[in-house]
């Protein structure tokens, strides 16, 4: 079962290539998209880190990973990436200015 807060296929292939590259150890148990849904459901309904959903994976997963992405601005980067796109969509220059 879905959530609004879930990425689209499209959504997902925008962001997957800003997201870092896992040393090759053993296989996750669960995928970036995952855990980035798990962090959209939580930022998108404001519940505790320990409310998400039992389909998603575990809070303590999809905490980490937050926190650790926010701290290594990985996160302010998609967000910059993504504003970069909507104001090329919409003619404007990336800056803001005239």
């Amino acid at each position: 079962m879905g959530y609004s807060s879930d990425l689209t296929d499209i959504e997902w292939e925008i962001i997957e290539p800003l997201l870092p590259t896992k040393k090759k150890t053993r296989p996750p148990l669960w995928t970036k998209r995952q855990i980035l849904d798990g962090v959209f459901y939580q930022l998108k309904n404001g519940c505790n880190w320990a409310d998400l959903p039992k389909d998603l994976p575990p809070y303590s997963t999809v905490f980490w990973y937050y926190k650790h992405w926010c701290q290594e601005g990985i996160l302010d980067n998609i967000m910059t990436n993504l504003h970069g796109r909507v104001r090329e969509q919409v003619k404007k220059n990336h800056s803001g200015r005239p």
